[in-house]
């Protein structure tokens, strides 16, 4: 079936449907919680798993609720309370910013996006891509467009953005370390950019 590749920030959620297969790769070390429901339980969420990004709200709720864990009694309201959840949930995926990360099935076009997200902090450019990919310039915009359903310049700002998004959530560097850490050359190009992303700017959406 179709691979898709979500990076999971600091402060987001992934939701997963029951019976959809997944493979989670830990960089560092997390703290998680897991809600799980039967199928069904909230008409509202998706079908389809995503990413989307907790409000403190929402985060407030899971904190509420940490011990009503397997084995635990439930208290009486603990399913309108999970259906509230699940549906406060449900408004915060129509609202979210996409990190979903662009993957490939070519494996060169891979190689290619993997490269473009490993040099995001420097001036890459796509021929120096295509040159490490080894394949020609034009091979690589074509494949790029077949293959991943975007050009190469807006894979590039997709990641960057999603990297930019990581470093605002963990909320210990400035934004103007950030713009440089993803690649812009000022902080104003960075903020247009992540603006036309997320609807706010880095800051509000800190």
């Amino acid at each position: 079936g179709n691979r898709e590749h979500w990076v999971l920030p600091p402060a987001f959620a992934a939701w997963v449907p029951a019976g959809t297969q997944i493979i989670v790769t830990l960089t560092t070390s997390v703290t998680t919680c897991s809600v799980l429901t039967t199928p069904g339980f909230c008409a509202a969420m998706p079908d389809r798993a995503t990413v989307f990004q907790m409000s403190p709200m929402a985060r407030q709720m899971i904190h509420y609720c940490k011990d009503w864990g397997k084995g635990a009694v439930q208290p009486p309201q603990a399913e309108t309370f999970f259906l509230s959840l699940l549906n406060v949930c449900a408004v915060l995926v129509d609202h979210c910013v996409n990190v979903k990360r662009p993957v490939a099935t070519d494996p060169a076009v891979q190689r290619a996006i993997d490269i473009t997200e490993r040099e995001l902090a420097n001036k890459i450019t796509a021929s120096e891509v295509a040159r490490q990919a080894n394949m020609s310039e034009r091979s690589l915009q074509r494949r790029f467009h077949d293959d991943v359903g975007m050009s190469w310049s807006e894979a590039l700002t997709q990641l960057r953005m999603i990297r930019a998004v990581e470093l605002l959530a963990i909320g210990d560097r400035a934004v103007i370390q950030i713009f440089c850490d993803v690649g812009f050359h000022s902080l104003s190009a960075f903020n247009r950019a992540f603006r036309r992303f997320a609807a706010c700017t880095p800051t509000q959406f800190r």
